[in-house]
């Protein structure tokens, strides 16, 4: 039986590894870091924040494979009386609900919004400018893109649709991302997958691997240029300011507060997960899209402002804080004219296979590691000497 190498330690890697070694095969997981998880880390200590996504949405090939193998542990949404301290803000003020044109596009499906014309244009000719500026904004909660106007309206409009699900579609892993990821590294070590951390591979490494047997790249995508010498892997993706805060328990703070005025979110996490503080402290994070060339400190002024808003008196509040800029590392963006086919196959050729969140899978933000680890794992399977799987490959046109 030939080996099944796959390179990466994060949700894609893991999900690649499960299905491919359920089937039989031989797999090694290798993992540059000294711990497993990628961008689905969760920090140590008296606050648990996640390095990614903070929640997984509630549809889609993604969930289901979850759920059968009991790797999604508790999850909680956000309670219904934390759900009425949504603010919004909106010419400069906070206000309790959202513009009527905003609500009357969540309701508009996203088949009927079209690939090749930009969301901003499409959403005003349906709701008008005004409605259509605060829906790209409030849409950004699931883009980290800082001008979602600009985008496919398809691609946005099934993400505002989404994002102003109710109930809502969003799940959070109580504990943070770490134990999803926990759960499938003994998931794994259950099925006899060999996995080697602090193990970087190089190119020359890389053609010494697939001499063995498939291997599944389920790096970023830029990492992945580098190792596999191919120019042609790039896909535009966000970039954010990131600010998170421990903050002494006040009575009256928002649960979150959307910004209608320009893109950016902050959230009080504590409020659907108690575990992420410390008792009488709680977890604040916020997302700032920023622009090519804007600076981290520009979003986190940004940022600020909302907390000014959302959760007065902060400042006098803070025990803990930590600021960062994410580039390229929330998830693939597509511009009009295209969809996620035509990002960066999955099948490289030559018994190499991509997975992770920029290449071509269908979901939406982390759903595209997921649902490329699947195909990744069942086209690898198909390639590899073995008898090919009876499980077909993930069928991507139903997705």
């Amino acid at each position: 039986m030939q080996r099944i190498h796959i390179i990466g330690g994060g949700l894609a890697g893991f999900t690649a590894a499960i299905t491919a070694a359920e089937s039989g095969a031989l797999v090694t997981v290798h993992e540059a870091h000294h711990t497993l998880g990628g961008r689905a880390r969760t920090a140590e200590g008296p606050y648990r924040t996640n390095d990614g996504p903070h929640a997984l949405y509630r549809r889609g090939p993604h969930w289901t494979w979850l759920g059968q193998r009991g790797l999604l542990g508790r999850t909680v949404t956000v309670p219904l009386r934390q759900a009425g301290k949504l603010r919004f803000r909106l010419d400069g003020a906070l206000r309790r609900t959202p513009p009527l044109a905003l609500l009357r596009l969540t309701r508009r499906r996203a088949e009927h919004a079209p690939v090749d014309t930009d969301f901003r244009t499409w959403a005003t000719a349906q709701v008008g400018e005004e409605g259509a500026r605060t829906a790209a904004h409030f849409a950004a909660v699931a883009l980290y893109h800082h001008d979602p106007g600009s985008l496919s309206a398809a691609f946005v409009q099934e993400r505002l649709r989404r994002a102003a699900a109710l109930p809502p579609e969003a799940r959070y892993p109580v504990g943070g991302w770490a134990q999803v990821i926990d759960r499938m590294a003994a998931r794994a070590w259950n099925l006899s997958v060999r996995i080697e951390t602090a193990t970087r591979i190089d190119p020359s490494d890389l053609d010494g691997l697939a001499r063995s047997g498939p291997v599944v790249v389920a790096t970023s995508l830029d990492a992945a240029r580098s190792l596999l010498r191919d120019p042609t892997l790039t896909w535009d993706s966000g970039r954010s300011a990131l600010i998170d805060l421990g903050l002494r328990t006040r009575r009256g703070d928002a649960f979150a507060v959307s910004d209608l005025d320009a893109p950016g979110w902050t959230e009080r996490f504590t409020a659907q997960d108690r575990t992420l503080a410390p008792t009488g402290r709680q977890l604040v994070q916020g997302q700032i899209p920023v622009a090519p060339g804007e600076s981290k400190a520009a979003g986190i002024a940004r940022a600020e402002d909302l907390l000014d808003l959302g959760f007065p008196g902060w400042r006098d509040r803070v025990e803990w804080r930590c600021e960062a800029l994410a580039t390229g590392r929330t998830g693939a963006v597509d511009h009009p004219g295209t969809t996620w086919r035509d990002r960066p196959a999955i099948d490289r050729g030559n018994g190499i296979y991509l997975a992770g969140d920029q290449v071509a899978a269908p979901g939406l933000l982390s759903e595209v590691s997921f649902n490329s680890g699947m195909e990744a794992a069942v086209l690898a399977l198909g390639a590899s000497e073995q008898p090919r799987p009876t499980r077909r490959p993930l069928d991507l046109e139903r997705s």
